[in-house]
């Protein structure tokens, strides 16, 4: 009796939890830092022009925000996640698993990594591989063996004596974020590739190749800075010494503060990243549980709004905020696959 008695008040119990969480009136977002900005303009023109609540968005990082949306379905969890940069193969099975079975993917746009300072400094003109010979926790050993050593590198001048010599000091992501990754990805691999042994080493053994080409110092010069990338521009204009690594949306909203860093010759500007010229550029992305449309109020609406040609179309208002719009054939092609509700396949 009293067994039977407990397992009543446990069921009414989650009957009670169900029913109260189930009440969620409101979009729930989480993940990338650099998706933020683009999200919050979109929820708050969303919030005023329907009549739905404006959703609710926590920056939380890419890979943070994946985790969290990967947990599992239900409005105890997030419905949607941000990232900048595409699902992970390991994240799509961890969702898989806890029942988020069926992802929508939508491609937004796409964004530069701003190597930054402040522009009481002097505009610096780098390379890949001068980034990677700052930042990379081993490099390759300057005697030309075909060997790694602990990375000595102090200052700009020891990395490339065309440099100042000028202590190294770059405020960035930490690993969570998807900056952190796409950063470690496009700056620190295209440098240490630039090293054709190197290059030829991914063949032989991939792991010990992205280990050596992904791997950021924890000596000093990188310091993590948390997920605020206006927290990063702050920082740098009290230290004009400093770098920052932040997306480019952030550069072009402190363009009085900060300047972005040449590289391979080009500025992160919309232009170069847009045109293909700037090297360090990514895909931005948002992710959506399929299951939560039509549970959870306005999550079909948030999507038109999202992919309409006045948001993310070429004179979009979100091209205004920095982002570099995808052409006319892509937004086409995704904004049938938002609406079809199709399910991404890995």
């Amino acid at each position: 009796m009293k067994i039977a008695f407990v397992v009543a008040s446990i069921a009414l119990l989650a009957s009670i939890n169900t029913q109260a969480a189930s009440n969620r009136d409101y979009i729930e977002i989480v993940g990338s830092s650099t998706v933020y900005p683009f999200a919050i303009a979109v929820a708050e023109r969303f919030g005023k022009r329907s009549k739905f609540k404006t959703p609710k968005i926590e920056s939380t990082g890419s890979g943070g925000g994946l985790k969290l949306f990967c947990n599992g379905v239900g409005v105890a969890h997030p419905d949607m996640t941000n990232s900048s940069r595409r699902i992970k193969q390991k994240e799509f099975e961890m969702c898989q698993k806890n029942g988020v079975t069926d992802i929508i993917e939508v491609l937004i746009g796409f964004d530069g990594i701003a190597f930054a300072n402040s522009k009481k400094s002097e505009q610096f003109s780098l390379t890949r591989r001068d980034i990677y010979l700052a930042l990379a926790k081993d490099i390759p050993n300057p005697d030309g063996s075909e060997t790694f050593i602990v990375n000595p590198h102090k200052t700009w001048n020891d990395v490339n004596s065309a440099l100042p010599a000028t202590a190294i000091e770059v405020l960035g992501p930490p690993p969570t974020s998807g900056t952190r990754d796409a950063f470690a990805e496009l700056a620190l691999e295209g440098g240490c590739k630039s090293f054709p042994w190197v290059k030829a080493f991914k063949k032989v053994d991939k792991g010990a190749y992205k280990a050596r080409c992904h791997t950021i110092r924890e000596d000093g010069p990188y310091i993590e800075a948390g997920e605020n990338d206006n927290l990063i521009v702050n920082k740098l204009n009290a230290n004009p010494s400093a770098f920052g690594v932040f997306g480019y949306s952030f550069l072009d909203q402190n363009t009085d503060k900060v300047q972005g860093s040449l590289i391979e010759g080009f500025e992160p500007t919309f232009d170069s990243i847009a045109e293909g010229d700037y090297s360090i550029s990514r895909p931005l992305y948002f992710y959506v549980k399929k299951a939560h449309i039509g549970v959870v109020p306005g999550i079909e609406g948030y999507l038109r709004e999202f992919t309409s040609e006045a948001t993310w179309g070429d004179e979009g208002y979100l091209t205004d905020r920095g982002m570099i719009p995808l052409n006319d054939i892509k937004r086409k092609q995704i904004g049938d696959a938002v609406r079809n509700q199709t399910p991404l396949a890995l």
